[in-house]
C-alpha cells in the first residue's frame, strides 16, 4: 500500500509539472498572437518543451501567421494600386477638364450667340466645374491617403486664424445671402496646427456651410476642458440623427445632405487632414442643427 501510495504521489507530482508546463507554454503562445496582432511582431512562435501536440499548435500558427502576412502585403500592394490608379486618372480628368472650362469661358464673350446657346453654354460650364471639383478632389484624396510623411505643426492663435478667415471669405458667403453668427472666445486660444491644412479644413466645411444652410450659420470657437472646437452649425432638415455619424466617410452619399454636385469627397478630407494633425472631426445634430466639428488640443502653455 505504501509503494502504491508513493506511485501515485509521485504521478500526480509529474501531472502537476507537466500541467503548469502547458499553461506557461500556452501563455507564451497568447502573448506572442497579441504582439502579432497588436504591433506586427514578426516573430515565429516557439515551443520551450517538448510537446508533440504543443509543437503541432505553434507549427500551425506559425504557418497561419505566414499566410495573414502575404494577405497583409497583398491588401496594401492592392491599396496602394488603386490610389496611385486614382491620382493619376484624376490627374489626367484636370487637364481636359481645364481646357473645356476655358474654352466655354471664351464662347461666353462671344458675340451672335442666341440667349438658348448661352443658357447651354451656362450649364455646360457648371458640369464642367463640378467635374473638375471631383476630379480635384479625389486627386487630393489619393495624395492624403498615400502620404505618410509626418506633418509638422506649429503653435497657431485659432482665434485670430479663425477672424481672419472670416475676414477672407465675407464676399462669398455675402454672395450666398446667408448671415453668419460668430462666437469668438475673448482670450488667446493655441492649438498645434499646420496652417495651410487648417485653412483648407475650415473651406471645405465652410463650402459644406454654403450649399446646404438655409439663410444663416454660426461659426464658433469653444474653449474648455484643455481642447478647442471649431464649429459650423445651421438648421437643416436634409439630415437624419441616424446617418450624421457617417458624414465624414469617404465618397458617403446616402442622405441628401451628401446628394448635390461632387463626389462626396469635402468632409472626407477634412477628416484625413484633422487626422495628420493629430485633430479630429465630428458631427452632431439635435433639434433640427447640424453641427460641423473640429477639435484639437490646446497647448500646454495657452495663456
Amino acid at each position: 500500500m505504501t509503494a502504491a501510495v508513493i506511485l501515485l504521489s509521485a504521478a500526480l507530482i509529474v501531472l502537476a509539472v507537466y500541467i503548469c508546463m502547458v499553461r506557461g507554454e500556452l501563455k507564451n503562445i497568447a502573448a506572442e498572437l497579441v504582439r502579432a496582432r497588436d504591433k506586427n511582431y514578426n516573430r515565429r512562435i516557439t515551443v520551450k518543451h517538448f510537446d508533440r501536440r504543443l509543437s503541432t499548435l505553434a507549427t500551425e500558427m506559425n504557418k497561419d501567421q505566414e499566410y495573414q502576412q502575404q494577405l497583409k502585403k497583398e491588401t496594401e500592394h492592392a491599396e496602394e494600386h488603386m490610389k496611385q490608379s486614382a491620382a493619376d486618372i484624376a490627374h489626367d480628368l484636370r487637364t481636359p477638364l481645364t481646357v473645356i472650362i476655358g474654352d466655354l469661358q471664351l464662347l461666353q464673350r462671344e458675340n451672335g450667340i442666341s440667349d438658348k446657346g448661352m443658357e447651354y453654354i451656362r450649364i455646360c460650364m457648371e458640369k464642367a466645374d463640378g467635374l473638375k471639383k471631383m476630379a480635384d478632389d479625389f486627386f487630393e484624396m489619393s495624395l492624403l491617403e498615400g502620404d505618410r510623411t509626418e506633418v509638422v505643426t506649429e503653435r497657431i492663435n485659432i482665434v485670430n486664424t479663425a477672424m481672419q478667415f472670416v475676414a477672407d471669405h465675407e464676399s462669398v458667403i455675402r454672395a450666398h445671402n446667408i448671415e453668419p453668427e460668430i462666437i469668438l472666445p475673448e482670450k488667446a486660444v493655441y492649438v498645434m496646427a499646420d496652417s495651410s491644412m487648417l485653412e483648407r479644413m475650415l473651406g471645405n466645411l465652410l463650402n459644406n456651410v454654403l450649399k446646404y444652410a438655409c439663410d444663416s450659420f454660426t461659426f464658433s470657437v469653444e474653449d474648455n476642458d484643455g481642447k478647442c472646437r471649431i464649429v459650423f452649425a445651421n438648421r437643416t432638415d436634409d439630415v437624419s440623427a441616424d446617418d450624421v455619424h457617417r458624414l465624414f466617410e469617404r465618397t458617403y452619399r446616402s442622405d441628401k445632405a451628401r446628394s448635390g454636385a461632387g463626389a462626396g469627397l469635402g468632409l472626407y478630407i477634412v477628416r484625413l487632414l484633422a487626422e495628420k494633425q493629430g485633430a479630429s472631426a465630428s458631427a452632431e445634430y439635435k433639434n433640427g442643427i447640424l453641427s460641423l466639428i473640429l477639435t484639437f488640443r490646446k497647448t500646454r502653455n495657452s495663456p
